[in-house]
């Protein structure tokens, strides 16, 4: 466990982050152009999405693929309730906010995830490619759970507003370009990858980690302006990403996968959204806080996932596989 939190935190990516949060904290100027973060977004996407899909056209479609989307369909439509649950009775929270919380704590963080594929891959743990997959399939079931919750689906608005958020989500950026850059690496397959490779390889690392950096600038600038969070839900965005690692993970390992694509699927359930999620609840649940719920993801959950939890899961899936902590 010792030598997995040294690996973590010794990672550039990770110090990156941390330096972000500490340059935000002393309130300075520094800050990444929006243009360049959302072009460095675009850029992290496309190369994990088309390294996935040329990890998957290598390897196969088989149970093992299967299952893990069968695994990440159920955690994602089935966590909200646990986490809407933690928030009405143990956060005070009222039903709306309670229900579009716990949706962005069954949905996935790509940013967490890329963070914790490369913390993993360095510790020899590299997931399957077919991971992103299960990623891109996380996302809508955990909407669709805390929008039940939150006000349920019976009457003619809320069909309306389900069918527009349902288009909000599978035409979400972030989803178009995960799921066309994997098909486009399962189609082009190692040789085809072969043409683009230094591009979607070389300068990867670098970037994650400037974009980090911004990432760390914004949590702790949000979490340094917010109002609406009491102790009661820093709390529970601390519990839930613990509780729900450790649930991924021992599903993962349930199902067969190795210790490095269990840790990933732990990572995803432990990951809360902070991009397509709050997108579809302005639209579905305009009435929920955007000050509870975004800052709850990104400025302290977020953080918690990057500088500590995905070691502590990466330790956990090791040890259920029986490999040890050590990479």
């Amino acid at each position: 466990m010792f030598e997995t939190a040294v690996q973590t935190f010794t990672s550039p990516v990770v110090l990156f982050f941390v330096l972000g949060l500490l340059a935000a904290f002393a309130r300075s100027d520094l800050a990444i152009p929006e243009a360049i973060a959302k072009a460095m977004s675009l850029y992290l996407m496309a190369a994990i999405g088309i390294k996935g899909g040329v990890a998957v056209s290598k390897s196969g479609i088989d149970a093992t693929v299967v299952s893990a989307l069968g695994a990440g369909i159920a955690a994602g439509f089935l966590l909200p309730f646990f986490a809407y649950a933690v928030l009405k009775t143990f956060g005070k929270l009222d039903r709306i906010n309670s229900g579009a919380v716990a949706a962005h704590y069954g949905s996935i963080s790509v940013v967490t995830f890329v963070t914790a594929v490369e913390i993993l891959t360095g510790q020899a743990r590299e997931p399957g490619g077919y991971m992103v997959a299960v990623m891109a399939a996380m996302e809508a079931p955990a909407i669709l759970s805390g929008l039940l919750l939150a006000r349920g689906l019976g009457s003619s608005d809320d069909s309306q507003s389900t069918g527009e958020m349902l288009h909000e989500v599978f035409t979400n950026s972030s989803i178009v370009l995960l799921l066309g850059a994997f098909a486009i690496g399962m189609v082009g397959g190692e040789q085809g990858f072969g043409d683009v490779q230094p591009f979607f390889e070389a300068g990867f690392k670098g970037v994650l980690c400037i974009f980090l950096l911004d990432m760390g600038l914004i949590a702790a600038r949000r979490m340094m302006d917010s109002r609406a969070i009491t102790w009661r839900l820093t709390l529970i965005a601390l519990f839930l990403p613990l509780v729900n690692g450790i649930v991924g993970t021992s599903l993962g390992i349930g199902i067969g996968l190795d210790a490095g694509s269990a840790a990933a699927l732990g990572v995803l359930c432990a990951s809360a959204s902070y991009i397509a999620v709050p997108a579809a609840m302005r639209l579905a649940l305009p009435e929920a806080d955007p000050g509870i719920y975004l800052t709850m993801s990104l400025s302290i959950t977020f953080p918690f996932n990057v500088l500590i939890n995905i070691g502590i899961i990466s330790a956990f899936a090791a040890y259920l596989a029986g490999t040890g902590v050590g990479p």
